[in-house]
């Protein structure tokens, strides 16, 4: 509270009315300032008829116990500026811009987590670049790399290696449409075709330079033939030995097969030979005769070749699972 007992002088009549001086301002501030402070007292004094004269002796005797005496212009004043807002402070009318200043002056309550927010968001950012972009755009690179220069030489190089395994013109015809295939994908950005044509290389290549007898099993306990009914024609029998391909020194060779019961490929050292019924019961009274089969080589691959050459009347077909 400010204390004083200045009164100025009144004034002449019909003279201006002279300028408040500082104190007076200020002993009427800090009596609106008592009267805005003092919400129980403003709100009994103010609902009755005569609330500016109760509201000025309750205001004198709130002074008066700090032993202040304040002149009754004043309290007049201080009564007057309470009714008409003065030294109030009215917020500005929602807007763009004090939007703007809230969102500085409250800083220190949303700053740290939008902080923390944004740190987050840029590790997240950074691990997917580093993490995920790079790794796969350095994929991209080497990919384009290998279809530009990688896979037209590899292809190139497994054509050779058929020619130099067989000087027979089927093998040989079969390696150049799968060169040109696969030049012509590789030209196109077309990766995983370009691929399988050269896998198709390798496979010719292998195929081409196995050696292997194909013989009929005949070990104890172990199925030498068995036969089929076909589902296109129940009234028939399929007959087949099941043999198995094997190196010189007695090992298993996987051999490309083709099941003619489901159209499937496998690579496989073992399957079902389909072979006439004449020779199937053949075999068939030669085990059950002795338990052995004399001749049990029924076909020779030979180095530069795809097809053995078959000793036994064949159908050319096969199976898989018997």
């Amino acid at each position: 509270m400010v204390e004083t007992t200045t009164r100025p002088a009144p004034a002449a009549p019909g003279a201006a009315a002279p300028v408040p001086a500082l104190d007076e301002t200020m002993l009427a501030m800090d009596v609106v300032d008592t009267l805005r402070h003092a919400d129980r007292l403003v709100e009994r004094e103010l609902a009755g008829d005569a609330r500016r004269a109760a509201l000025k002796q309750r205001l004198r005797e709130i002074y008066a116990t700090q032993g202040i005496a304040v002149p009754e212009a004043t309290l007049e004043q201080g009564v007057a500026a309470l009714e008409q807002h003065r030294f109030a402070y009215t917020p500005a009318p929602p807007s763009f811009g004090r939007s703007l200043a809230m969102l500085w002056v409250t800083r220190a309550r949303w700053g740290r987590a939008v902080g923390i927010a944004l740190a987050v968001l840029l590790l997240a950012g950074g691990g997917w670049w580093f993490g995920v972009h790079v790794p796969a755009e350095r994929t991209r690179i080497a990919e384009q790399q290998e279809l530009r220069e990688g896979l037209p030489r590899a292809l190139q190089a497994e054509y050779d290696r058929v020619l130099a395994a067989t000087t027979l013109q089927g093998p040989r015809d079969r390696a150049a449409r799968l060169l040109a295939e696969g030049r012509t994908a590789a030209g196109a950005g077309a990766l995983g075709d370009a691929r399988a044509r050269l896998a198709g290389l390798r496979d010719l290549q292998r195929d081409l330079v196995q050696e292997y007898r194909i013989r009929i099993v005949s070990r104890p306990g172990e199925q030498s033939g068995v036969w089929r009914v076909p589902q296109a024609n129940p009234r028939a029998r399929n007959f087949y030995l099941i043999v198995e391909a094997l190196d010189r020194d007695g090992r298993p060779v996987e051999v490309p097969i083709t099941s003619e019961e489901d159209g499937t490929t496998a690579r496989v050292a073992r399957w079902g030979l389909h072979v006439p019924e004449a020779e199937f019961e053949r075999v068939r009274q030669e085990k059950l005769r002795s338990g052995l089969i004399s001749d049990p080589v029924v076909g020779q691959k030979r180095a530069g070749e795809l097809e053995p050459r078959w000793s036994v009347p064949i159908t050319g077909g096969a199976i898989l699972k018997w």
